[in-house]
Order: C-alpha cells, then structure tokens, then sequence
C-alpha cells in the first residue's frame, strides 16, 4: 500500500516518557517526509505546546500540519493557516466550570498561552509541565474566561474521574464531546470534533483516502483517528481495550514503536533504509 500520511500522537506514542523524540523515530520520519508523505501530529496539547516539535521534525519545510487540542484545531504548518478551527463559547466554559463545582474536581482552560483555573493542584502542574504554559490562578473563572476558548478540561483522580466521566457523557450528549486523554484529564470540546473528525477534515482538503492514511495512538482520544485510518495503529504502551480496536500494535514509545512501523509499511515500501 502507497502510504500519504502518518499521523501520530505525542506524549507516550512518538515520544518517550522524557518527552523526547528518539533518534530512531526522527529518522525514519525524516526519511518519510523527504519521500514525500506527510507527517501530522495530532495532540490533546494547545498548539503552544506542540510548536518546538513541529520545529524538530521540520514540518515547515515539508508542508505538513498539526491537529492540536484534539483536533479542534488544524494548522498548516508552513503557512500558519488554519484551515479548520471549533471553539466553546465564554458561557459554556462557564457552565462547565460551574459543573466541576458540582462534581468536586477542578477546571481549567487556555487563553493566550496561559493555562487558566480556580484551583491549582497537582493534576494542572502535570498540564503545566506538558504543555510548558503558565498556569494562572484566578479568583474568579467567569471573569477570566471573556473569550471563546479551545476547550476545557476537569482534572481529578482517575477514580473520581470516572464517575464524573459517566455522568457528563450522559448529560452532555449532543451538546459537547466527552473525552478522556489521561486518567486524571478529562476533556470538552465541540461535539463532533475529535482527531478522527478533524483528520477526515483534512485529508478531504488534500485529496487524500483514508486508505492511504497510517495513524498512531496510545489513549482512548486516538481511537477516533485508529479507526478512521486504513492502518490504525496501537502502541506497545496502550491499554488491551485499544490494542483490540487497532488493525496492528507495534512496540511500546520506548522501544520506537513509531519507527518500526514507519520502516516496515513506508520506507520498506520504497526501498529507503535509514
């Protein structure tokens, strides 16, 4: 098959748990891009905090994109366009946030490139730390949240996170997508998007089929683009229920998982060894 795409998820997929690509990984998707595919990172994270790896991996150059925010966002990364973007609007944010009242846990959402909650704890240091943005402590959420935003999580222990996971799905149906992209994370955006729904947005841009698409994942938000793709892929690392959604499961994102399959199914088929 004469793959066009690779679209691939960051953190415990492409890259190891110090959040850096590996040498074996770069490589092969270098030798990938040169060859002509595109390579299309696709994150729970807001684009600030995808913008040094987009630099690594030169996608400017090579004219390939980013689906940020779980795919609320597509940037195309050599003009900066975007060629798809989906907000929550200040009142649902606030209501929302109300709803993690509730619920006991806590919100948090971006403007700018600030990470904005009511209460810091433990679980927003960990966004903090992945995302490298400020988190800013407001007393007021409403006051601070004036503008349309991305989306916005409620962050909890994983136990807890369950419950209210339940819960919303079922309220929400039909008003927000319900998602979780770690334990502790959980996750609104429009309903309807999603990295599934955003890839399709795209490859139709770029007349591309689904068929010709690779994409890779490790968590319950990657299992949209998993099935959507012609090959979706599993990490080593993924939870069994993913592994079994997956048409193949490669290694872990420690054993450079994500080059393994990019030699095996791109490069082998174009003759290229890196």
């Amino acid at each position: 098959m004469n793959y066009k795409m690779i679209v691939l998820d960051l953190d415990d997929t492409l890259l190891q748990d110090d959040g850096t690509i590996s040498a074996r990984n770069k490589r092969a998707l270098m030798a990938a891009q040169e060859a002509g595919v595109k390579v299309v990172l696709a994150s729970g994270r807001p684009t600030y905090a995808m913008r040094a790896l987009a630099e690594e991996l030169e996608l400017e150059r090579f004219g390939s994109f980013i689906l940020s925010f779980n795919g609320a966002k597509i940037i195309n990364w050599k003009t900066q366009e975007e060629p798809f973007s989906s907000t929550l609007t200040p009142q649902m944010a606030h209501d929302l946030y109300k709803m993690s009242v509730e619920e006991g846990v806590s919100a948090l959402t971006y403007v700018g490139d600030e990470i904005i909650t009511a209460s810091a704890n433990e679980y927003t240091a960990v966004e903090a730390e992945i995302t490298g943005m400020k988190v800013v402590e407001v007393s007021s959420f409403e006051e601070a949240v004036q503008v349309p935003v991305v989306k916005v999580l409620m962050v909890a222990d994983p136990e807890r996170l369950v419950e209210v996971e339940q819960k919303l799905k079922v309220q929400m149906a039909g008003q927000l997508n319900v998602m979780r992209s770690k334990p502790f994370f959980l996750e609104f955006t429009e309903d309807g998007v999603n990295k599934g729904t955003s890839l399709n947005h795209l490859i139709q841009q770029l007349g591309i089929e689904r068929s010709e698409v690779i994409a890779m994942g490790d968590g319950y938000n990657d299992v949209a683009m998993i099935e959507f793709a012609g090959l979706g892929v599993a990490m080593g690392n993924a939870p069994e229920e993913i592994k079994q959604m997956a048409d193949y499961v490669t290694d872990t994102n420690m054993n450079d998982g994500v080059a393994k399959v990019v030699e095996e199914f791109i490069l082998k088929e174009l003759a290229l060894t890196v």
